[in-house]
């Protein structure tokens, strides 16, 4: 019905080509426009000014002769001023943009080693990009972004990579954990030596108690009970000991069967024993 009264409707963010006998004659905005068809008029086709995407996976060599899959994403447009000339001097733009793509791409990264691929792909991308605006400009068309949006090295690489940072972290733990051993040994020892001292101090001061605590013994028993000598005060709190001795024995549910003398007799002889090995020590020192 449109095509019978001459009225011809055009989409928004879309222009129209309108010929005559042909020939370009005008580009047609968004809205309603009359092309009288009796009179040579018609409509080339429709141009869409929205911004498109093409996504292009390029197949290179790095200059560590590692292959690899460079994905890039070209964001692009037709200008509205020269909407003619996007139209009329390009039958396939996308690709033309793969082609540039593609050159960019092997001209760039075989100059890289791996890593530097990773780390420069924004460069990459910027090259891509001029290299596009400045071809893609001639044939009305404008390039809105281009982005590296994915680098994919060959299997084998990808798994010896990932097996070599493994490798590297793995030994850095065991470094960390051979450190982690070490301090904690240093701080073992560090605490029984310090344990040992105290231990050693508390024995020594015991002792040293319980000499003053003999001596003190005999002094005020002798003065106490007139006509004893000293010997006659260490025999029997040497009995006393021995006494107490064999009581601590007895009552501990967990103690082994010790085997000593216990007669009456004994006990002259082991207070004799126990004198001899005070009086042995003491000239030692």
């Amino acid at each position: 019905m449109g095509n019978l009264f001459c009225c011809v409707q055009v989409d928004q963010s879309t222009v129209a080509i309108k010929e005559q006998f042909g020939k370009y004659q005008d580009v047609l905005e968004p809205g309603c426009h009359c092309v009288p068809w009796f009179l040579g008029s018609q409509l080339a086709g429709h141009l869409s000014l929205r911004v498109q995407q093409l996504d292009v996976r390029c197949e290179t060599k790095t200059k560590d002769n590692v292959f690899v899959n460079v994905v890039a994403s070209i964001q692009y447009r037709a200008i509205a001023d020269k909407a003619n000339e996007a139209f009329y001097k390009l039958s396939n733009t996308k690709g033309q943009i793969q082609a540039y793509v593609f050159d960019v791409i092997r001209a760039s990264v075989p100059k890289l080693i791996l890593d530097d691929v990773f780390e420069q792909k924004n460069e990459i991308a910027k090259a891509v990009e001029e290299e596009l605006e400045k071809a893609m400009s001639a044939y009305g068309y404008e390039i809105v972004q281009t982005l590296i949006v994915d680098i994919v090295p060959d299997e084998h690489v990808k798994r010896a990579m990932n097996e070599i940072n493994a490798a590297a972290r793995l030994r850095v733990a065991a470094n960390e954990k051979a450190e982690a051993e070490k301090i904690l040994q240093i701080k073992r020892a560090e605490g029984e030596a310090e344990s040992k001292y105290l231990s050693g101090l508390g024995i020594a001061r015991q002792r040293q108690a319980i000499v003053d605590g003999l001596r003190d013994s005999v002094l005020g028993f002798s003065v106490n009970v007139p006509g004893t000598t000293a010997k006659d005060v260490m025999d029997m709190v040497l009995v006393t000991q021995y006494f107490d001795t064999m009581k601590e024995i007895g009552a501990s549910s967990k103690s082994s069967a010790v085997f000593i003398p216990h007669g009456p007799g004994a006990v002259k002889e082991v207070a004799q024993q126990i004198r001899d090995g005070l009086l042995q020590a003491t000239v030692g020192h």
